[in-house]
């Protein structure tokens, strides 16, 4: 019977975790919900295709500067294997199980590698990170690991080729 009733506690103690964060996730979502706002929505014409599709993880978003300051609203904060393509008038990232998400080009204000973000630490130069603003003029840091870690290169040599224009 003793046993019993240890057994009952430790579950009923797990389960009031498990509440506590699910709790603080969506008080989190909610202190950030106006920070945030809508994301831009993907437009009917893209533009030329300026790198090729690569895949992998969508690893999160996080307020910038931040790599650790996950985004909860909505499903931002998320991780989903994921497709992310460039073209002439943004970054398309179409993500299983999620919502794409569409980053105009006006909005990207630098794409690195890094070694760690949304609380995933890689070896060096592992993610590829786009800093991007919302609409709402919050900036933010969106992670990618790819599956070709050898396209990360191109992907920072697109920023400064847009810079140079």
């Amino acid at each position: 019977m003793e046993r019993t009733l240890w057994v009952i506690g430790c579950l009923i103690l797990f389960a009031l975790g498990v509440w506590g964060m699910y709790r603080g996730w969506m008080n989190r979502a909610a202190r950030q919900a106006e920070r945030i706002g809508e994301l831009p929505p993907v437009p009917e014409d893209l533009g030329a295709q300026v790198l090729e599709p690569t895949t992998g993880l969508y690893l999160g978003s996080t307020m910038a500067p931040s790599w650790q300051d996950r985004i909860a609203v909505g499903d931002l904060g998320f991780r989903a294997t994921a497709e992310l393509t460039k073209f002439d008038r943004g970054i398309l990232l179409e993500r299983d199980g999620a919502a794409t998400i569409w980053i105009p080009g006006e909005s990207v204000t630098a794409i690195r590698t890094e070694r760690g973000h949304a609380g995933k630490v890689m070896t060096e130069d592992g993610v590829l990170v786009i800093r991007w603003k919302l609409p709402t003029g919050t900036e933010i840091d969106t992670g990618f690991r790819g599956d070709d870690k050898t396209v990360y290169p191109a992907w920072a040599a697109s920023m400064t080729k847009e810079d140079d224009r």
